[in-house]
């Protein structure tokens, strides 16, 4: 796994993904390919935020490093994804939903040890919240290009949000489901719509259902990819672990508040 380094990027593009979430793409300066684990993330340098009005007296403020998983795969491109949720008066993700294409950044990286190599080759349940999706994005996107639906591992992805706009990679996630029968995209929405046809609910409503399901296949040990919020990551990790009995070696996670 490569050590992490300090390289500069730039913004190459952005499009908003939800009311609140904007992916941002980056390209690193070298021209070297962005190499890296699907999961992985990295720390950005951001300018440090206008000091007060007010002219208080007190020292400049420090520039921010801010942590964002990778949203896209690895591969022999500079360029790579994050997604950012607008924070109400963050002064990071308000930079970040400002920022201009051209834009030079510090970037450090790649870290982190919640991973899935893309020659994984065994049936996985992704269990994601709001921009927690975005390392299983990355993880998705590399068994994709290894050609591993092919093979019939299954990849089941449980991604709840509150609404249906709030649905990140909707279109993609339902276009690689479309065409890999081995992948199944399935949101469910805490706040839904009365013409919403899916599935309803807090992902810990489904889990046990979809764990006993995919593990009935046969076709392997699964494991589970969890990323969210504290409270989400810390309420699957137990039905996982103590109402189903899975061993640790099984469940991964990682939370980001």
């Amino acid at each position: 796994m490569p050590l992490p380094v300090a390289f500069e990027v730039r913004v190459v593009g952005g499009r908003a993904l939800s009311p609140g979430v904007r992916e941002i793409a980056f390209e690193r300066a070298d021209g070297l390919p962005m190499a890296f684990e699907p999961g992985q993330w990295v720390n950005l340098i951001l300018p440090a935020p206008p000091p007060s009005p007010q002219g208080d007296g007190l020292a400049q403020p420090l520039a921010l490093k801010r942590s964002y998983s990778i949203a896209s795969a690895p591969g022999p491109s500079p360029r790579f994804d994050i997604a950012v949720t607008r924070v109400q008066g963050g002064p990071g993700s308000t930079y970040l939903h400002e920022v201009p294409a051209g834009t030079a950044l510090q970037c450090i990286g790649p870290q982190g040890f919640f991973t899935r190599p893309a020659s994984f080759a065994l049936p996985s349940l992704f269990i994601a919240t709001g921009t927690g999706v975005t390392p299983m994005r990355s993880m998705l996107q590399a068994a994709v290009a290894a050609a591993q639906t092919a093979l019939e591992v299954p990849i089941w992805l449980l991604f709840g949000v509150r609404r249906e706009v709030d649905v990140l990679y909707a279109a993609e996630m339902q276009a690689i489901a479309r065409e890999h029968p081995a992948v199944r995209f399935l949101p469910t929405l805490s706040q839904a719509g009365s013409d919403w046809t899916g599935r309803r609910g807090y992902v810990q409503a489904h889990v046990k259902e979809l764990w006993v399901q995919l593990a009935a296949l046969g076709a392997g040990l699964p494991h589970a990819y969890i990323c969210g919020l504290e409270r989400m990551v810390g309420s699957v990790r137990e039905i996982l672990r103590t109402d189903l009995g899975l061993p640790r070696q099984q469940v991964h996670s990682e939370r980001y508040d």
